[in-house]
């Protein structure tokens, strides 16, 4: 009785916060339910008995996807009506891409059915959670089966990131940078000034 209480306040506080999401006027505001969203789409997987990804869930959505979304809405300040000039010019474009998803959804969903061995999976006796523990069982599947495409998920998320500094970092010429050799190249007799000032008068 008290698992589906909890189980139903996630998922009602997940779904709402979802709709505020994208309901939201302000950017701001749009975040902080996102991160409630994530947040009570962690507990759900805490109730599944998937605790791994409900700290991958926390620890890597709301500590550093959402946050970053935080900082650059703020950094950027974006204005609603910046966001809705154009809005009628993109909206027929718009509705034909949403269209084309729901089209492959519904044709997703209606030709969908259960793998052979959905069933036997499911039938099959699956460990003590004292003995081998799911983070546990979940981390000696990745490292030994999919070690390979878990290598190479990594490679290519590094190979993005790198991409991303590099078409995002640009050099100006009238930024002043800080130049280590040429500060340990200058003398004393160079880097300080002495003057005699008169009594009664200023530099």
């Amino acid at each position: 009785m008290i698992e589906a209480l909890v189980f139903y306040m996630f998922a009602i506080v997940c779904v709402v916060s979802g709709v505020l999401v994208v309901t939201r006027r302000n950017p701001v505001h749009s975040v902080l339910f996102l991160i409630l969203a994530f947040f009570n789409a962690g507990g759900l997987f805490v109730l599944a008995g998937a605790e791994f990804l409900a700290m991958l869930l926390v620890v890597v959505y709301v500590g550093a996807v959402a946050v970053l979304f935080m900082f650059v809405v703020m950094m950027l300040d974006v204005t609603v009506t910046e966001l809705k000039q154009g809005f009628s010019n993109y909206l027929p474009i718009g509705l034909l891409v949403v269209a084309i998803f729901a089209g492959e959804i519904l044709a997703a969903s209606i030709a969908w059915q259960a793998a052979p061995e959905a069933a036997a999976n499911l039938q099959a006796a699956t460990p003590d959670p004292a003995e081998v523990h799911n983070t546990a069982a979940l981390g000696a599947l990745i490292y030994t089966k999919y070690a390979y495409l878990f290598q190479a998920a990594g490679l290519i998320l590094l190979v993005a990131m790198i991409g991303a500094i590099v078409l995002t970092h640009r050099k100006r010429r009238d930024s002043k940078k800080q130049v280590i050799a040429d500060q340990l190249a200058r003398d004393a007799k160079e880097a300080v000034v002495l003057k005699k000032v008169e009594t009664g008068r200023g530099i």
